[in-house]
Formats: C-alpha cells, structure tokens, sequence
C-alpha cells in the first residue's frame, strides 16, 4: 500500500511538472514562430508582407525539444555519476541545454531572415536580442521540468530506461504535445485574426498575416503574451494529462492480469477518448455545419 502511495503521489507530482513544461514549451514555441504556422511567416515577405515576426524554424518542435531535453538529461545523468547533487545536476544541465538552444534560435533567425533579403525582409538586431533571451527563458523552463520529471521516473518510480533515454521519449513527447495543441491558437487565431473565424485562410490570404498590434508592428513578444493566455496552458494541461495518465495506469495496474494488466487500461483510455472526440466532432458538425458567408447565410 506505500508503494502504491508513494507512486501515485510521484505520478502527480510529475503530471504538475509536465503541464508546466508543456505551457512554457509552446509560449517558447510560438515566440519564436517555431511549428506549423511558421510556414506563413516564412512565406509573408514573398508575398510583399514585412514584418517583425521572429522566425527561427528549421526543425519541428518534437526533434528540437527531443534534442534539447536529451541534452538536459544526459548532462544531467553524467553530473550525477560524479556525486553531483541531483537539483544542482539538472539545473546545470539545463542551462548548458539552453545555450546550444539559444545558439540554434540566433543562427536559425538570422539565416532565414538572410534569405528573404532579396524580398526586402530586413534583420532586425533588437529583434534578435530580445527574443532570444525570452525564448531561452521559456525553453529553460520546459527543459528543467521534463528532465525533472524524467528524474522521479528513475528515482522515485525504478523506471528501466536511463536518464538519457527517457530525455528523448519525453522531449519529443513535449513538442509534439506543443506542436498539436498549441499551434491552433497561434496560427489561426493570431497570425489571421483579420479572417472570418472559421473561414481558414483561402489562397489569396497566404502570407498575409496581421502584423501590426494595437501600438505599432507587431513583434513575436506580442504573440507571446496571446498565446501564453491560451495555446500555452492547453498545451499543458495536455502533456500533464499524458504523463498523468501514463504514469497512473502503470502504478495501480501493473501487476494486474499476470502484467497486462496497464496495457488493458491503457487501450480502453484511448478507446473512452475516441469517443468522446467523435461526439464532440459530430456534435459541432451538426450544429454549426459548414462555413457560409454572412450574406449567404443571411440570404
């Protein structure tokens, strides 16, 4: 019964972690206009739309934050061999993580807004000097919990995998969570909040983004402050929820049916969110329908 105790209290502790992770990976993400939208970021001064958007995309988020997180656990896992403290460890190794990602961010900028030069996008140098840092300052914090929690696993829970290893399932885990989750509100509902919601965005909007906030041209810090509102704690309560019910379907019924027992559970919470994702799917097709223009729906 402790042990059962002592796991479920882990678990929760290490869904807390991740949903904090989770927030914090996305917020970075979308400073930085890394993801799926930022193909329209990319596109916009082809298009003859400057802006100010920080552009520091040349991998997806899931391998960056696998890299990023791996550097942080194996760091971490060598410090530890030594005698380190644990929390020193990781908080170290976190920040040695941050600066590769600090370097990947600055050069990634600066080479593809280097490339758009002959569409007249410009480098601008306060742009690269303040977002930078914030997106080093989220990303440590998503770096420092997932490795925490990679952590609990093998300390607290006796997971098999080492801490190098279990950096990289998490790490991609994280920016795949991020990249599903939170893009939506990034790309849809801030880079063309000029379009009719629900419309998409047709052909002959590609590129143009809104780029002018309430005072001036919008920069990546302005989208930092919507998305830190939605995209960044969706994103989180769905890496917590992950690792949440990851985690407590394997402390209560691991033993159970001769080992089979978390297995069983864990496909019977994939088939109960199938459903419930279904309704939810029909239940919207079916009251609101598809897209019409305001005269046509009027008419």
């Amino acid at each position: 019964m402790e042990s059962i105790l002592l796991g479920v209290g882990v678990t929760a502790l290490a869904g807390a972690l991740a949903t904090v992770a989770g927030a914090a990976e996305d917020t970075e993400s979308n400073i930085g206009s890394q993801g799926d939208p930022n193909s329209q970021v990319q596109l916009a001064p082809q298009m003859g739309y400057i802006h100010r958007i920080y552009n520091k995309a040349v991998s997806g988020e899931p391998p960056a934050y696998g890299l990023w997180v791996t550097i942080g656990a194996g760091v971490a896992w060598a410090f530890m061999a030594t005698g380190m403290n644990p929390v020193l460890a990781i908080v170290i190794a976190s920040a040695l993580a941050i600066f590769v990602q600090g370097v990947y961010a600055a050069t990634a900028y600066l080479g593809r807004t280097s490339s758009l030069a002959k569409f007249e996008q410009p480098v601008y140098i306060d742009l690269l000097k303040s977002v930078t840092s914030v997106t080093m300052a989220h990303a440590f914090v998503a770096v420092f919990t997932t490795v925490s929690m990679c952590y609990l696993l093998n300390a607290a829970l006796g997971h098999p995998f080492p801490l190098p290893l279990l950096g990289i399932v998490w790490g991609i885990a994280l920016g795949a969570a991020g990249s599903a989750t939170g893009n939506p509100f990034y790309g849809k509902e801030r880079q063309y909040q000029s379009q009719m919601f629900g419309a998409g965005v047709p052909i002959s909007a590609s590129g143009n983004i809104v780029r002018y906030a309430e005072a001036g041209q919008r920069s990546s810090l302005d989208n930092g402050w919507f998305t830190a509102k939605l995209g960044g704690p969706a994103s989180g309560v769905c890496f917590g929820l992950i690792v949440f019910l990851e985690l407590w379907r394997t402390v209560l019924f691991e033993e159970a049916v001769g080992g089979w027992g978390a297995i069983i559970v864990g496909v019977i919470i994939i088939l109960i969110f199938m459903i419930i994702d279904r309704y939810i799917e029909t239940w919207a097709r079916k009251n609101y329908g598809p897209y019409v223009k305001a005269e046509e729906a009027s008419a």
